[in-house]
C-alpha cells in the first residue's frame, strides 16, 4: 500500500486513520447501562437517573465516554443482568432481587421502619459505616463495584384489592406479591402470604387474583398502572425505596484517572437530581392515585408503632436465618439511629 493511500482500520470503539503516512487516533468508549422499567423519566426514577448520568458523563468527557441505555430489562431479568455486569465491561442498576443472591447482607439496609425519612436515609447511605463495609464486601464476593444508591420513588406503601389495611391484623389471610424473599418474610410476620413475582408480571397477577396486593412507592404504582387493579393504598413508609448502580471492575480499570473521576462525579450529581425530583413529586403522585380511584389511608403513629413492633424483630430473625451475621444488623441499626 503506497504512501498516498488511505487505510481505515476499525477496532472495538476505536477508529485508526492513516493518511499520507500520518496517523491520528480518535476514540470514544461506549458503556452499556441496563435497568428495569420504562424509558419515561416522569414515571420511572431509575430511567431519570440513567438518562441524567448519560447526559452528564457525555458532556463532561466531551464525547470520549458514551453511555448506551437499555431500559425495560432489555438485556435480561435481574440475575441475567447481574451476571453480565460481573463478567463484561458494563453498568447495571439492580434491585434487591439482583444483589441479594450474591450478597444477602444487603437486606440489613431494608429492615422495616428503620429509616423514617429522606434525611435519615441519605445520611445512612452517604456516611454510614454499614454501607462502607457493604461495598467492600460486595467487591470481595463479586469482583464488581457498588457505585451508587439510586432513589427510585420514595418509601414503600402497601396496596391491596380486598380491604383497607390500618393495622397488622388486617393482613390476615391475604396473598401478596413479593419482590424477593425478604418481602415474603415481612408479609408472613403480619399473617399474610407472599409469593415472588417478577415486576413484568405484577399487573396481571393482581388483575387475575393470583395476588391480592403488593408494596411499592407511589411512583411504581403509577408506572405499573396498578391503581387500575388495586383499590386500597396504605402509606406505611415501610422501607426506603432504592436500587443499586453496579460497575464492572474491568470497565473501571479501562478508564483513565480523569474519565473515572468524571464517571464517579456524574453518579453523585445524577443521584442528587433523583433525590430532589422524587421527593418533590411524592405528594402529587399520592394525589394522582387518590384522584384515580384509590382509597388512601395514612396510619397514625400508634398504628405505625404496632407495625414496627411486629415487623422489625421478625425481619431480624429472618436475616439471621439467611446467614446474615449480627454485626451487619447492628451496624445498620446503629447508622440509622435505632440502637
Amino acid at each position: 500500500m503506497g504512501s498516498n493511500s488511505m487505510m481505515i482500520k476499525l477496532t472495538r470503539n476505536v477508529f485508526t486513520i492513516a493518511l499520507l503516512g500520518t496517523s491520528s487516533l480518535v476514540s470514544a468508549q461506549t458503556i452499556n447501562l441496563s435497568y428495569n422499567g420504562a424509558p419515561d423519566a416522569d414515571k420511572n426514577a431509575v430511567h431519570l437517573f440513567a438518562s441524567n448520568l448519560k447526559s452528564i458523563v457525555e458532556k463532561e468527557s466531551k464525547g470520549d465516554l458514551e453511555i448506551t441505555l437499555y431500559p425495560n430489562s432489555m438485556l435480561g431479568e435481574e440475575q441475567e443482568r447481574m451476571e453480565q455486569v460481573i463478567n463484561t465491561p458494563s453498568l447495571n442498576i439492580a434491585s434487591f432481587g439482583g444483589v441479594s443472591p450474591l450478597v444477602p447482607e444487603i437486606f440489613a439496609s431494608s429492615i422495616p421502619f428503620m429509616l423514617k425519612d429522606y434525611k435519615q436515609a441519605h445520611k445512612f447511605f452517604d456516611h454510614g459505616e454499614y454501607w462502607k463495609q457493604l461495598k467492600e464486601t460486595f467487591f470481595e464476593k463479586t469482583g464488581a463495584h457498588m457505585l451508587g444508591v439510586v432513589e427510585e420513588g420514595g418509601f414503600l406503601a402497601f396496596t391491596n384489592n380486598s380491604r383497607e389495611i390500618k393495622k397488622p391484623s388486617d393482613f390476615e389471610g391475604l396473598r401478596f406479591r413479593a419482590m424477593d424473599k425478604s418481602q415474603v418474610a415481612l408479609y408472613e410476620s403480619f399473617g399474610a402470604s407472599g409469593t415472588p413475582i417478577p415486576w413484568t408480571e405484577v399487573y396481571m397477577a393482581l388483575k387475575t387474583g393470583v395476588a391480592d396486593g403488593q408494596m411499592n412507592p407511589p411512583m411504581y404504582i403509577i408506572m405499573g398502572s396498578l391503581n387500575e387493579v388495586q383499590k386500597y393504598l396504605t402509606l406505611a413508609n415501610i422501607q426506603y425505596s432504592d436500587q443499586f448502580l453496579i460497575g464492572n471492575d474491568a470497565l473501571l480499570q479501562s478508564l483513565s484517572k480523569e474519565e473515572k473521576t468524571i464517571l464517579m462525579d456524574a453518579i453523585v450529581k445524577a443521584g442528587d437530581i433523583n433525590r430532589q425530583a422524587v421527593e418533590e413529586q411524592v405528594q402529587s403522585r399520592i394525589d394522582y392515585l387518590a384522584e384515580n380511584g384509590m382509597q388512601v389511608y395514612q396510619p397514625t403513629q400508634a398504628e405505625l408503632d404496632e407495625f414496627q413492633k411486629i415487623a422489625q424483630p421478625s425481619y431480624v430473625s429472618w436475616l439471621k436465618e439467611e446467614g446474615v451475621e449480627q454485626k451487619w444488623i447492628d451496624m445498620a441499626l446503629k447508622d440509622a439511629g435505632n440502637l
